[in-house]
C-alpha cells in the first residue's frame, strides 16, 4: 500500500510536467509573439507615419498597411510560437489553417502596398492643372497595371492555398494531363473577354484615350472617368455614365478632343438675313471677348461660312484652355450675339414674299371658270 502510494506521489509532478511542456508553454510562446507582433506592427506603423511629411508613399502605407500588416505578423508570431516549442502540429487541420492565414494577409498587404504606391504616384502627378496631358496618361496607366497587379495578387494566393492541400494537388496532376483541351474551350468560352482584356492594355498602353479626356462617344460629350481591363466608364456631360467595352474604343471611331492638347477652338454658328453687318459683329465679339476671362486670347474670327437659301450663316470661332471652359465660353458668346443682333435689328431671319401681278395668262383656264 506505501509503495502504490508512493508511486502516485511520484507521477503527479510528471503529469503537471507533461501539461505545462504540452499546453502552457506553448500557449505562452503564442501570446509572446502576438505580443512581439503587435509592438512591430505599432512601431512600423510610427516610423511610416514620421516620414509620411516627406514621403506621400509612406504617408498612403501608414493607412492602408495596417491591419493587413498587424494579421500578417500575428499568424507569422503564432507559427513561429507553436514551431519553436511544439514543431509541426499533430493536428494538420491547425496547421493548415495557419498556413492560409499567412497567405491571406500576405496577399492582402500586398494589395494594399501596390494600392498605396498608386496612390504615391497620382499624387506625385496631380490632374487638376491646366495641361494635364502627361498627368492623364499616368494616371491611366497607372490605374491599369494596378488592377493587373490586384488580379496577379489573387490568382497567386488562390493558388498557393488550394496546392496547400494534398488532394488539391493530386487534382493539379488530373487537370494538368487535360490542359490542352481546357485551354482550347477555356479560350473559345472566354474569347469575347480575353479580347476586352487585350484591348484594355492597349487602349491604356498606346495612349489612344487617357483618364479626364474629353471624348465623343456615340454622340454624347463626355469626360473618360475610368478604364479597367474590360471596359471604360464615360461620364456624359448630364452626370450619367455610359459603360462601353474596351473593344469599342479599339473598333470604333471616336472624338478625343484632348488627345494632344488641353487647348480647343470652338464655333458658335448663325444663320441670319443678308442684311446682317459682318463688322459690327466682328465689333461685338471683340467687346464680349475683352469682358470675359474664359477666353484664352489664342484665336477669334467671324467668317461667313454659306450664303444661300435666303440666309446668310455666320460662324464665330474661339479658343478656351479646355473643353469645359470652351463650352462655357461658346454659350457665352452665343447669347451675346443674339442679344446684340435683336438689339440693333439688323441681321433678324425674315421670310420675303413679293406679289407679282403681271403673270401669262394661261391658255388653259378660261376667264370665270376654276383652275384644278
Amino acid at each position: 500500500m506505501a509503495t502504490e502510494n508512493l508511486h502516485a506521489a511520484a507521477l503527479v509532478p510528471s503529469d503537471a510536467t507533461e501539461v505545462v511542456s504540452r499546453y502552457v508553454v506553448p500557449a505562452a510562446a503564442v501570446v509572446l509573439g502576438v505580443v512581439a507582433a503587435l509592438v512591430a506592427a505599432a512601431v512600423l506603423r510610427r516610423i511610416m507615419r514620421a516620414s509620411g511629411g516627406r514621403w506621400a508613399l509612406l504617408a498612403s502605407l501608414s493607412e492602408r498597411v495596417t491591419w493587413p500588416l498587424r494579421l500578417l505578423l500575428i499568424t507569422i508570431g503564432v507559427w513561429v510560437g507553436i514551431k519553436a516549442t511544439i514543431g509541426r502540429p499533430a493536428d494538420g487541420l491547425l496547421w493548415e489553417f495557419i498556413f492560409i492565414a499567412v497567405v491571406v494577409a500576405a496577399a492582402w498587404l500586398l494589395i494594399e502596398v501596390t494600392r498605396s504606391i498608386q496612390d504615391g504616384i497620382t499624387a506625385r502627378i496631380p490632374i487638376d492643372v491646366a495641361d494635364n496631358r502627361h498627368a492623364r496618361r499616368v494616371h491611366t496607366q497607372v490605374q491599369i497595371l494596378e488592377r493587373l497587379a490586384i488580379a496577379i495578387i489573387v490568382i497567386v494566393a488562390v493558388a498557393a492555398i488550394l496546392l496547400s492541400f494534398p488532394g488539391m494537388r493530386a487534382l493539379g496532376a488530373s487537370i494538368l494531363a487535360s490542359a490542352g483541351l481546357a485551354a482550347i474551350v477555356a479560350g473559345i468560352a472566354a474569347q469575347s473577354s480575353l479580347a476586352n482584356v487585350f484591348a484594355g492594355l492597349q487602349v491604356a498602353f498606346a495612349d489612344a484615350i487617357r483618364v479626364d479626356d474629353v471624348v465623343i462617344v456615340e454622340g454624347e460629350y463626355g469626360r473618360i472617368e475610368e478604364i479597367t481591363l474590360t471596359y471604360v466608364v464615360v461620364r456624359i456631360w448630364d452626370d450619367r455614365r455610359m459603360i462601353l467595352p474596351s473593344t469599342y474604343f479599339t473598333s470604333t471611331p471616336f472624338e478625343n478632343w484632348t488627345r494632344t492638347a488641353s487647348d480647343l477652338v470652338g464655333t458658335v454658328e448663325f444663320d441670319l438675313d443678308w442684311t446682317v453687318s459682318v463688322d459690327a459683329m466682328r465689333e461685338e465679339l471683340d467687346r464680349l471677348l475683352v469682358d470675359t476671362d474664359l477666353w484664352d486670347g489664342r484665336s477669334a474670327a467671324i467668317q461667313v461660312t454659306e450664303a444661300t437659301g435666303g440666309r446668310v450663316r455666320v460662324r464665330a470661332a474661339v479658343s478656351a484652355a479646355s473643353a469645359p471652359v470652351l463650352w462655357s465660353l461658346r454659350c457665352y458668346l452665343r447669347e451675346g450675339l443674339v442679344a446684340n443682333v435683336q438689339r440693333t435689328g439688323a441681321g433678324l431671319p425674315r421670310t420675303r414674299l413679293e406679289a407679282i401681278s403681271d403673270l401669262p395668262a394661261d391658255p388653259g383656264i378660261r376667264p370665270g371658270s376654276q383652275g384644278d
